[in-house]
């Protein structure tokens, strides 16, 4: 005869004595463990790691990786092309993070002989301290690491290069391009480029809501970074207004602007150029700043010039004017 089914808990008997059931326990392991995660919320998955690697990049100003949590911050050239060019252009760079297995060719030959020759630390990688390393970056086994920029004090900067002036150390008067709202770093390193092929001399932007010295920036000079200087400005416009009161006249670019650029008479004395983000234009205030607005004279089919364009063009005219002064 089939023996009835035994009561969870209960004890049975046997011929040694009473036995020990479950007692319950066994139904935790049918409870389960409740709903599935959401896939950002599991560690494992690509999706947690995306929504870490969009924390760290606002977190960094959207720049990158932070290679440090104090004031310095390092910056990333990823990509065989970008490095190669990077390198090219000699851009100041701290080490190589390279694929421990990766495909050599022809750019990475180039890319660890440059490196070799500047004496820049060559440190291998797995594929995955890659991904981390550039936040899942495309970097195809290559990764530069380039210093953070040590900009200059806008104010002192300009004030060195009117004494030098004064002092006859330099010859023609000081030329400085300062940017008012532009964001774009490769438009900066156009400009930097610009204003050394001009025979400039230091470009200046505002400390908040402006670009900054990137690697993109530097790669986009050629390797003018290295010898103009970028200074920072607490506050644009009490910047220019100091510089004005040093015996520097400023002028503005905008389309509206009431003199043309081939009547730029202030173009021999001490100058400080600015130019505002394609589109918007200069803030009201920088404006008002300005001793004179000058505008590009351009066909009336093209509504404005880029910003690096614009400033390439009037730093020809400055220079041509001061060459027959």
């Amino acid at each position: 005869m089939p023996t009835p089914k035994q009561r969870p808990g209960a004890i049975r008997k046997n011929k040694k004595g009473p036995l020990v059931g479950t007692g319950g326990h066994g139904r935790k392991a049918l409870e389960g463990r409740g709903p599935t995660p959401k896939a950002e919320d599991r560690p494992y998955h690509k999706a947690h790691k995306m929504k870490k690697a969009a924390e760290r990049r606002q977190s960094s100003g959207g720049r990158g990786p932070a290679r440090s949590r104090g004031k310095v911050q390092e910056d990333l050239v990823t990509g065989r092309n970008s490095v190669l060019e990077a390198l090219r252009a000699d851009i100041p760079a701290k080490a190589l993070h390279a694929a421990s297995k990766i495909d050599v060719d022809d750019r990475v030959r180039e890319i660890l002989q440059l490196c070799a020759e500047r004496g820049i630390t060559i440190l291998e990688a797995s594929k995955g301290e890659l991904d981390r390393l550039t936040s899942d970056a495309v970097h195809q086994g290559v990764a530069l690491q380039v210093p953070a920029y040590e900009y200059q004090d806008a104010v002192e900067t300009a004030r060195k290069l009117m004494t030098q002036w004064e002092k006859r150390h330099i010859r023609r008067p000081p030329l400085v391009v300062a940017l008012d709202g532009i964001t774009d770093p490769r438009n900066l390193g156009a400009i930097i480029r610009s204003v050394s092929a001009f025979s400039g001399n230091a470009v200046i932007v505002p400390e908040r809501r402006s670009v900054g010295v990137t690697a993109s920036a530097w790669k986009t000079s050629a390797g003018a970074a290295a010898r103009v200087p970028v200074a920072k400005a607490a506050n644009l416009n009490r910047t220019l207004e100091e510089l004005k009161a040093m015996g520097y006249f400023v002028v503005g670019l905008d389309g509206g602007g009431d003199v043309e650029l081939p009547g730029l008479e202030l173009a021999t004395e001490p100058l400080v150029v600015v130019v505002g983000a394609e589109g918007k234009g200069l803030s009201r205030l920088v404006t008002e700043n300005c001793d004179q607005v000058v505008s590009i004279p351009i066909d009336s089919t093209m509504e404005s010039l880029n910003a690096s364009m614009a400033v390439g063009i009037t730093l020809y005219e400055v220079s041509r004017r001061r060459a027959g002064s």
